[in-house]
């Protein structure tokens, strides 16, 4: 825009001061025309100049924070003693603490829960509260401290990087989905090409399972259907389905689900928890939500506030106990309650 405006005002100049000379004689019409043009030849090399500055400082952008990445030391990733073979998922935290860099307060404070196989560990809280701080210390995108994590008995700080997340299977709230078939995408980690035998009835299966057939059945292609860079023809909702039946399908022993129902109503995650149920009592299964109704069948829910835990019960006690959580609960219930009326 600003060099618009200077090319703008350059016209006007030109106009007025040559047209006066030419009018006065003291310059030919020929030669008012050519320094015109010549002017209109400039402009285009100084519009690709700033062009080009503007690309090349992107770059550097993005430069830098690939050098980030390229960065990182490996060593500290490939730092392990112990291997375990594919085991049952036994998730146990002891006194979790975690303070990230620079922050005045710990996002997570004493934190204790165990989560046997087969059954479902709820973490609900403020947002802040340090919900997703715990999931970034199981996957260990951050490190904690040693002697708090363990994993089927062994420290999380013990085990291969690469060994650890294959034992986990993680839906995040904003999954990512390759430019690939819907049915592609569901089988990307489940050790199984798309085309392959049994292919087909693995991936409708799990679209049932999720509440995802329905939405599938309405593509031209089905689950050939191509959905382009990120899932971007796909509603949020569909995105999180998508991503939910590609976690059931690689079959690990920790399902993890992020906030990973935020984006579908009431009634479809009602159908997909009903649908998960053989999938969850197989798994050890970790839920972070914001909405009471995605976790009310939880074996443990913990509430927590500014880093610790609140309370801890299943969801009859906490709501009968009238803390937090039945705060949270009576809120919900209102907010539908106003939804529906309107």
């Amino acid at each position: 825009p600003v060099l618009t405006l200077c090319f703008g005002l350059s016209g006007l100049i030109v106009l007025w001061f040559g047209g006066r000379d030419v009018i006065n004689g003291r310059l030919s019409l020929g030669e008012f025309v050519a320094f015109s043009r010549y002017l209109v030849l400039l402009s285009w090399p100084l519009i690709a100049f700033g062009w080009v500055i503007n690309l090349v400082q992107r770059g550097v952008a993005s430069w830098k924070r690939m050098l980030e990445v390229l960065d990182t030391p490996a060593a500290d990733l490939l730092e392990a003693s112990a291997t375990l073979p594919p085991g049952p998922g036994r998730v146990e935290a002891h006194h979790l603490s975690f303070t990230y860099p620079d922050a005045s307060a710990p996002a997570l404070d004493d934190v204790s829960f165990v989560v046997e196989p087969g059954q479902t560990l709820a973490l609900v809280g403020a947002t802040g509260s340090g919900k997703s701080t715990v999931v970034q210390l199981l996957l260990r995108l951050r490190d904690p401290e040693r002697g708090t994590l363990f994993l089927d008995g062994v420290d999380v700080r013990d085990l291969p990087v690469a060994h650890l997340r294959r034992m986990m299977a993680v839906v995040a709230q904003e999954p990512f989905l390759f430019s690939d078939s819907i049915g592609g995408n569901m089988l990307f980690a489940a050790g199984v090409e798309w085309g392959d035998v049994g292919a087909l009835d693995r991936v409708a299966e799990t679209g049932e399972r999720v509440a995802l057939a329905d939405d599938v059945a309405g593509f031209t292609s089905g689950y050939d259907t191509v959905i382009g860079e990120r899932g971007i023809t796909l509603s949020g909702g569909q995105k999180q389905r998508l991503a939910l039946a590609r976690a059931v399908l690689a079959d690990r022993p920790i399902l993890i689900l992020d906030d990973a129902l935020s984006a579908v109503d009431t009634s479809t995650e009602h159908a997909i928890l009903q649908g998960l149920v053989g999938v969850r009592a197989s798994r050890t299964c970790i839920i972070v939500a914001h909405r009471i109704s995605t976790v009310r069948d939880a074996d443990v829910i913990l509430v927590l506030s500014g880093g610790r835990v609140a309370e801890r019960g299943t969801h009859d006690t906490l709501v009968a106990h009238g803390g937090l959580y039945a705060d949270m609960h009576r809120r919900q219930l209102l907010e539908d309650e106003l939804e529906r009326v309107s």
